[in-house]
């Protein structure tokens, strides 16, 4: 398995505490299984999904993708604090695949839920 470099983020995030999180402020990584199945343009709007969420961030976000006609369905989720959001954006082929972005506090990663 081979892990490439992303980009680097520089996001800080109010919690609710009135303090900052730094969850997914840190390099981001995909794996080689990401990097051969999902698209370029899709992994980006995944990154995005994760910038644009409100604060305060679970370090696991969970991305569930699947068609919906000819349009590509995604469906973002984590647990604490819950929170869901729905996306459905034009595609020229939708995949059925579930992702998982993990901020272990080092870096970021995203990667296929059957690489983990």
């Amino acid at each position: 398995m081979y892990i490439v470099k992303v980009t680097e983020a520089f996001v800080t995030n109010k919690n609710a505490k009135g303090g900052t999180d730094t969850v997914f402020d840190n390099n981001r990584y995909l794996t080689c299984g990401v990097d051969s199945t999902i698209p370029l343009e899709l992994q980006l709007f995944l990154w995005g999904c994760v910038d644009r969420m409100p604060a305060p961030k679970d370090y696991l976000q969970v991305f569930e993708l699947s068609p919906s006609g000819s349009m590509q369905s995604i469906t973002h989720s984590s647990e604490e604090p819950e929170y869901r959001k729905v996306y459905i954006i034009p595609s020229d082929a939708p995949i059925t695949e579930k992702l998982y972005i993990i901020d272990d506090g080092d870096h970021s990663t995203m990667l296929l839920a059957s690489e983990y």
